[in-house]
């Protein structure tokens, strides 16, 4: 009997010693990851102590430099803060495209460039399908995200336009200004819209007849001539925004909870706009609506080869003073527009701001662009180029995200891409 006692206890011995040794893994296991969010927290709240230093020295520095008479301290404390929402919607591909440029002008002042480009004619020669999670609110699989790609003219407005504005700048000979005069902008502004125009019509001359047709609906044959995009543009300075716009994305300023348009659609049946085409020698054919010869919703865009001069890319510039009393600048497709109006749009952006609270100081009003940012920021295809997610405010971010769902829940048929910056002053 003792035999086989002992014998039973030696066969439980492994089992219990691999039993306790279990055990003792498990509570060391647990013990480093104690450790490690121990660790973690720690640096954070250094992290945390650090930057709120670093921000009270920054805040001291912009107040001291605001209390100064004249315009440099107004300048000083105007950095605008942005956020971009860009979403495929109900439509089947992507034509939307938003470019956003901090600091793209030469010089000691600072200037942001903010464009957003709805593209049409369907997304010709764009190469694989692409989904921006980064500025999308819904996730990769739900059938509102970026599911397909940019028309070849919007993604072209969107990699080139910058660039080109910037050219039309120094060609003109106001680089060395820090506030060049409206004039000035407004021809700065035409050439760059024309040389972008020439772009794409040398594109569309130059394709080769090989290459893939269109993948929309109809599976039409691809007529490159027929692809075209609206442009909405804004260079946002210390003391001025300056808006040009061709086709009918806007672009809207919201001062003193006031809606103020910087620009006005440009549709075939806006009398001036009608009066343009006529005596070009089109016409406008009311099909679903006001057209171009009964074909394009809009009488002016970049691209659109074949309803030229009907069809011009020349656009429209404001340029608008800044004031204390402006709080933020919205640029949307009319997938917005179509169903939210100013004033909608104004107070959303509005609440947005009061439940975030007061906007926070940026060092020289944006962030070090991430690596490999640049021109190809966000990838070949993505929706939105030239920044980062993590760049972006989160009042704007929250704003912009709820204009675009917004506009989803007011049953908006289109692409939707809506950019929110704010303008109020620091306090």
């Amino acid at each position: 009997m003792a035999a086989e006692i002992c014998c039973e206890e030696a066969k439980s011995m492994p089992a219990a010693s691999a039993s306790a040794s279990a055990a003792a893994t498990a509570i060391a296991r647990r013990r480093r990851r104690m450790d490690m969010a121990v660790s973690a927290r720690f640096a954070a709240g250094a992290l945390a102590e650090e930057a709120g230093a670093a921000r009270g020295g920054k805040r001291q520095r912009m107040t001291r430099a605001g209390t100064g008479a004249g315009g440099a301290g107004f300048r000083s404390r105007w950095w605008p803060r942005y956020g971009v929402t860009s979403v495929c919607g109900r439509r089947r591909e992507m034509e939307d495209a938003v470019s956003i440029r901090p600091d793209f002008l030469p010089g000691s002042t600072k200037h942001h460039f903010f464009a957003v480009f709805d593209g049409h004619g369907c997304s010709h020669v764009c190469t694989h399908a692409r989904t921006d999670s980064h500025y999308s609110w819904a996730p990769s699989d739900h059938p509102m995200t970026n599911r397909a790609n940019t028309c070849q003219v919007a993604r072209m407005c969107q990699d080139r336009m910058h660039e080109l504005v910037v050219d039309a700048y120094r060609k003109a000979a106001v680089s060395g200004k820090d506030t060049p005069s409206s004039p000035e902008w407004k021809e700065v502004m035409e050439k760059g819209f024309a040389a972008m125009d020439n772009e794409a019509t040398s594109w569309a001359a130059s394709r080769r007849g090989g290459e893939p047709a269109c993948r929309c609906e109809l599976r039409k044959p691809a007529r490159p001539d027929h692809v075209g995009s609206t442009a909405v543009v804004a260079v946002v300075g210390p003391t001025r925004v300056v808006v040009a716009n061709s086709g009918d994305s806007r672009a809207v300023l919201c001062r003193a909870g006031v809606p103020v348009p910087l620009s006005v659609d440009h549709k075939p049946d806006r009398p001036d706009e009608l009066e343009r085409i006529k005596s070009a020698g089109g016409r406008v054919i009311y099909w679903d609506g006001a057209r171009v010869l009964g074909v394009l919703a809009m009488s002016r865009a970049i691209g659109d080869g074949y309803l030229k001069p009907y069809v011009t890319s020349e656009p429209e510039v404001t340029v608008t003073e800044r004031s204390d009393d402006d709080e933020c600048l919205i640029l949307a497709s009319d997938g917005l527009w179509d169903v939210v109006t100013n004033e909608m749009a104004c107070e959303v952006v509005r609440a947005c701001f009061r439940s975030n609270g007061p906007p926070s100081p940026r060092p020289n009003g944006v962030l070090p662009p991430p690596a490999g940012a640049g021109a190809g920021a966000g990838g070949g295809d993505a929706v939105v180029k030239g920044v980062d997610k993590a760049e972006s405010d989160k009042a704007c971010a929250d704003a912009a995200l709820l204009l675009a769902k917004l506009a989803l829940a007011r049953r908006s048929a289109d692409n939707v891409s809506a950019v929110v910056v704010d303008l109020r002053r620091l306090p």
